[in-house]
């Protein structure tokens, strides 16, 4: 599956200054057609979220140019070597022990990973779970947000940096549902995929204000 973030804007961005190793807004707004402010409005909005980091730099006589690069979290967003590890990995114990195999790897990973939640959110409210969660999540490198909508707190996941390995194992996406249905202990109901197509993976969790 192509990650959708790589659709984006930003996602161009990205992927333009991991082939350019560092760029203006200028330059970047001749690649893409678009006005430097255009440019910087994105380039704000990456830098917030860890992915990008600006520095004035002099290049001959001419006046400092500020430059962006990417920092080390963005490479979160990029197939690694350990990717296509892992995926030969799960591919032989497909093979050799079936579908169930791999599906109860990533259910008890699922299951170690909520143990490991649920002592972090002991004596929190559902929302505070839902922000934990999210707060865990970003820091895999995911791009999450978390928005209430009456009685329900949606979470969004706008990228998955294990698209590769979803993309040939969906039991990858049984961990997270694990944890949700877990320490949320409450409904909680997937809306939309990133792996099926989908512009964010989204999960709807009853939260009613009073909770």
């Amino acid at each position: 599956m192509h990650d959708r973030f790589f659709d984006s804007t930003r996602g161009k961005i990205v992927d333009a200054l991991r082939n350019r190793r560092a760029a203006s807004a200028f330059e970047l707004a001749a690649e893409f057609g678009l006005s430097a402010n255009a440019i910087r409005q994105q380039l704000v909005i990456l830098e917030r979220d860890g992915l990008v980091t600006g520095k004035s730099v002099r290049r001959g006589k001419t006046k400092p140019t500020h430059e962006y690069e990417l920092t080390a979290e963005a490479n979160r967003y990029f197939p690694q070597a350990y990717d296509r590890m892992l995926n030969a990995v799960l591919r032989e114990i497909r093979t050799t022990s079936g579908d169930e195999a791999v599906t109860q790897i990533f259910e008890s990973i699922g299951k170690r990973a909520s143990e490991r939640m649920a002592r972090k959110v002991a004596g929190m409210n559902v929302a505070e779970r839902v922000d934990a969660i999210a707060a865990s999540i970003r820091s895999a490198g995911v791009t999450v947000d978390v928005e209430r909508q009456g009685d329900v707190l949606v979470l969004r996941e706008h990228n998955c940096p294990y698209a590769s390995v979803v993309a040939e194992n969906p039991e990858c996406c049984t961990a997270i549902h694990t944890v949700l249905d877990t320490v949320i202990d409450t409904d909680v109901k997937q809306t939309e995929s990133l792996a099926t197509g989908g512009n964010a993976c989204r999960f709807e969790v009853a939260a009613p204000a009073s909770r």
